[in-house]
């Protein structure tokens, strides 16, 4: 328990960051107008995919002995391949909708 309590009063200012970007996000994305929904998602899922390419290096330079740097990263990939890929999926059919039926 001391570990604990010593891990957050070393690094309280980081803390506090994190919590404010939080609301900070929460409060961003509230006020998105619904007409910028698609094209901020695309732009979401275009950094995801640097995020992606972070994974696979970070991943890389994991040492082949260390199982768990080597299962998370493995695992960050996948999930943040699929999110790009569904997001995209998403973007595509909302995009559809504008298109003109023949």
């Amino acid at each position: 328990m001391d570990a604990l309590a010593n891990f957050f009063l070393e690094n309280q200012d980081m803390i506090y960051i994190v919590i404010l970007s939080i609301f900070l996000g929460i409060e961003v994305i509230s006020h998105v107008p619904a007409i910028l929904h698609t094209p901020l998602m695309s732009g979401a899922n275009a950094i995801h995919g640097v995020v992606i390419i972070g994974a696979i290096i970070v991943m890389g330079h994991a040492k082949g002995d260390d199982y768990l740097a080597l299962t998370l990263g493995f695992l960050a990939v996948v999930l943040g391949t699929l999110n790009v890929v569904g997001g995209f999926v998403v973007t595509n059919r909302m995009l559809e909708m504008f298109n003109k039926k023949k």
